[in-house]
């Protein structure tokens, strides 16, 4: 099973101009670039969630390049990035670190969705990058509650091992509207067709779908929520109302666990929300940046 071909799909993939592929942390990296190349320009790091690449920022990086110098990556095993052997929140936070090291571009902004928000912040508890702040969208911050919390890593485990489950679930995903239909179900996010095309794209590939599996049989939040209180910089949590994978509950309760915390439930939208209202999503993120001066 292979990622995306980049021969096949790169040359029409959102902003594929600042594409460019860079060897770190034993990673062959998908990395977009976006933004001004002078001194002293702050950096943002966006890091997407679980399933998605970087086509998940298509509209709001070119948008925050206005402001920002922007790194999007795909991560391991994810779009056009290779796998890696065993992706726990750790291990990848330190690749990502690698990466962002043979850039020699060092976050000031770290901004994740989903499970991206979990990797920004364990990056924050390891030592892995010193940002001003956080910034989480639909963050998938917390472990699963009570017996799912164990249950549901260990399914993801049984079905990575299995050769064929990734097949069988990109077989699945060809059938017509079913990419569409799950996105609704599962997000509660209305995207339009462009951006439902690009999730079919990957959803289609094997290697994607493998990936994805692989990062949740390794995902362990249990040392991330331990370290709230000692997270001693801006966080803002920022998540759709109408969230049908997130909980928007989830933003509230670990932002009063932050020590600078900050929650803003967005009325309207879902997990996708970023998708949905980029130049909101713009607007908020340059906001809180330029609060924290």
């Amino acid at each position: 099973m292979s990622v995306l071909d980049w021969h096949r799909h790169g040359p029409s993939w959102p902003n594929s101009d600042a594409s460019r592929f860079v060897a770190a942390g034993g990673v062959r990296w998908h990395v977009q670039l976006l933004g001004p190349e002078v001194p002293d320009t702050p950096v943002v790091l966006l890091l997407h969630g679980t399933a998605a690449s970087t086509h998940s920022w298509r509209d709001l990086a070119p948008l925050l390049a206005a402001r920002f110098r922007v790194i999007a990556l795909d991560l391991p095993g994810h779009g056009f990035t290779s796998r890696m052997a065993r992706p726990s929140p750790v291990a990848v936070a330190q690749a990502v670190a690698a990466l962002t090291g043979t850039l020699g571009l060092a976050p000031t902004l770290i901004i994740g969705h989903s499970a991206g928000a979990a990797l920004a912040l364990t990056m924050v508890q390891h030592g892995l990058a010193a940002p001003r702040a956080v910034i989480g969208l639909g963050g998938a911050l917390l472990p699963f509650p009570g017996m799912a919390g164990k249950l549901f890593p260990a399914m993801a485990r049984m079905l990575f091992v299995n050769p064929l489950v990734p097949g069988l679930f990109a077989s699945r995903a060809r059938r017509p509207g079913e990419v569409a239909r799950f996105l609704a179900k599962s997000t509660g996010s209305r995207l339009d067709p462009r951006g439902i095309a690009l999730y079919e794209t990957l959803m289609h590939a094997s290697g994607h779908v493998g990936g994805a599996l692989a990062l949740m049989a390794n995902w362990n939040l249990e040392p991330l929520k331990a370290a709230f209180p000692r997270l001693d910089l801006p966080v803002l949590l920022a998540h759709g109302a109408q969230d049908r994978t997130i909980p928007p509950l989830v933003a509230t309760t670990v932002a009063a666990r932050l020590p600078q915390g900050c929650a803003q439930i967005v009325p309207g939208l879902g997990h996708l929300a970023h998708e949905e209202a980029p130049d909101q999503y713009a607007r908020m993120i340059t906001d809180f940046y330029e609060s924290l001066a």
